[in-house]
């Protein structure tokens, strides 16, 4: 998903915001035939433990271009006349949008043009290029970018590709709630994660004229969640700002098609804490063997919160995996500090030879791995005869953290923080 994919357009009235429906997704499915991949509908065995009752990963980080953007982009673009084609299209992103415009673009014999923010991720710019896209780069953030992006529509005519706010884009990502159904007709309850809305919209949709027993789940990060509000208002309501590692579904306002689908159809919205969204995505590299970004993890941190919530079998949408590595790495070691993985503390000993090794003998012992340590012997806090090591440990989770300072504690080795 597009990192904080805006509204370039005016608030709609009601009456002239189209609706989608059934016979649109099934229409936007015949299209995509051939062009985007059916998706796995993978058991996850961790998360199966967790609700007592199956879970399956609907895998869309593994579609063409990295997520489920393809599927809107290129029914939008394909339904585009002769004329408009000619044109070419513009959109402004900085992630998923960009790649599934440009992929689409490819595949159709249109040129893209994709404006994104100046500190987009580099393997998302690159991507974008190498699938023929012409990358424009302005502004630091994709709400500048779109200003460029609309001022080239102005000029030259090109038809702007909205991230989910568009009938045709709605019907394209509804068809991945097809494909669930399909997959697993049993299903009780399907997890999607959300920003702007288009893809919840598009799977509520097509679940709820087929199986209306299903419910259907948005999850948006907390610090980005305009979802709540908006619905509580009867109207999109933008967000005054955000805060979240989920850029893929950072969206300040909910799109006008979108609203109307989500008000009507959604069962439910929840928001997840950043510390749910680091733990969902190593969850799903340790246990599922799966790269996913941390907006397409928001619906695995939702089970991970609340597993109570949600009626087994469920299906939980994996919406994309296109993740700077570097982002990758933070996120991580952010997953396992959340998970008890980590634990960084500090202790004070004698500041004579033989301390240090004292203290690494009670480590191995508790079968605590060190990352790193670090002295302190200069400040007022400690005596004239005492030394401060910092630790940076490996554990097995909370519980075994405890243990290890239990351990520590118990061999006379003074804990201080």
């Amino acid at each position: 998903m597009s990192p904080a994919d805006p509204q370039p357009d005016a608030q709609r009235p009601a009456e002239q915001v189209a609706t989608v429906t059934l016979d649109d997704v099934r229409a936007a499915a015949a299209l995509l035939d051939g062009v985007v991949r059916t998706t796995p509908l993978e058991p996850s065995a961790a998360l199966s433990e967790l609700l007592g009752g199956p879970v399956l990963l609907k895998c869309e980080n593994l579609q063409h271009a990295g997520s489920f953007k393809i599927r809107g982009a290129y029914t939008r673009m394909s339904r585009l006349s002769a004329a408009e084609r000619e044109r070419g299209v513009v959109a402004a992103s900085a992630g998923n949008h960009a790649q599934g415009v440009a992929l689409a673009a490819r595949l159709l014999g249109i040129h893209a043009t994709i404006w994104m923010p100046v500190g987009a991720p580099i393997p998302k710019v690159e991507a974008t290029r190498r699938y023929g896209a012409e990358v424009h780069q302005a502004g630091s953030t994709v709400d500048e970018a779109l200003v460029h992006a609309l001022a080239h529509e102005r000029e030259t005519g090109s038809v702007l590709i909205h991230p989910f706010d568009h009938p045709d884009i709605v019907a394209g990502q509804g068809t991945v709630g097809l494909e669930i159904l399909e997959q697993a007709p049993d299903v009780r309850t399907v997890v999607v994660c959300t920003g702007g809305g288009g893809l919840v919209a598009g799977i509520a949709t097509s679940v709820k004229a087929l199986a209306p027993h299903v419910r259907v789940v948005a999850a948006q990060a907390e610090g980005a969640a305009a979802w709540p509000p908006s619905l509580d208002a009867g109207e999109p309501r933008a967000l005054a700002q955000m805060a979240t590692m989920a850029d893929g579904i950072a969206v300040g306002r909910p799109g006008d098609v979108p609203f109307g689908l989500v008000r009507d159809l959604v069962d439910d919205v929840v928001t997840v804490a950043e510390e749910s969204l680091s733990r969902a995505l190593l969850v799903m590299a340790e246990r599922s063997k799966l790269v996913v970004e941390p907006a397409g993890a928001a619906a695995v941190a939702a089970l991970l919160e609340a597993p109570e919530a949600f009626e087994p079998p469920v299906a939980v949408v994996l919406s994309g995996g296109n993740i700077d590595p570097l982002l990758l790495m933070r996120v991580i070691r952010h997953g396992m500090a959340s998970a008890g993985r980590y634990l960084g503390c500090r202790v004070r000993v004698p500041d004579r030879p033989g301390a240090l090794s004292g203290v690494l003998a009670v480590l191995a012992g508790a079968d605590a791995n060190v990352l790193e340590v670090f002295h302190t012997r200069t400040t007022a806090a400690l005596a004239v005869d005492e030394v401060e090591i910092g630790l940076q440990l490996e554990t097995k989770g909370h519980d075994h953290a405890a243990a290890v300072l239990e351990a520590l504690a118990g061999a006379g080795i003074r804990v201080v923080d």
